[in-house]
């Protein structure tokens, strides 16, 4: 039993998809409560799921792309305060994925999804630290970097 405001568990895949020019992909989301902000796509991993499985399936449903995401990049806990109202606790693992080109499908959103996440784009790293609205995580530039780094 929870107590009280205590923050809900819920785990997540993160996605750091790239294009064949290095660009990275970033869904603009339109939350009621707060002002707009960009993500990268991902998402909860489900019961009887690893996050390798919650990456591949995430991947899918919120870009139309089938790939191996391989191991993750990096591990994070994140603590944050969700638009549908939760507190939330989140061990979040970041993968890094290469999509054969730009184009992305997004049919395979959810109902929430196509209500919040409004628009998507790529950007170029060096665009990462000079959006006019925030990007989530924050510290996407060195972490992309880092990743990488690590796959090279």
């Amino acid at each position: 039993m929870s107590m009280a405001g205590a923050p809900v568990r819920r785990d997540t895949a993160r996605l750091l998809v790239l294009d064949p020019d290095g660009r990275i992909l970033l869904f603009r989301f339109t939350p009621p409560d707060r002002a707009p902000f960009w993500a990268t796509p991902g998402g909860a991993v489900d019961p009887g799921e690893d996050f390798p499985a919650a990456a591949r399936r995430e991947l899918f449903e919120e870009t139309g792309i089938v790939a191996d995401p391989g191991a993750p990049v990096n591990i994070r806990m994140n603590q944050y305060h969700a638009f549908w109202g939760e507190e939330v606790l989140a061990e979040e693992r970041y993968f890094l994925v290469r999509a054969p080109s730009a184009d992305i499908d997004i049919s395979g959103h959810e109902p929430i999804e196509r209500e919040v996440m409004t628009s998507h784009r790529w950007f170029a790293h060096h665009e990462l630290g000079a959006a006019d609205e925030t990007i989530f995580p924050e510290d996407i530039a060195d972490l992309l970097l880092a990743a990488l780094k690590e796959r090279t």
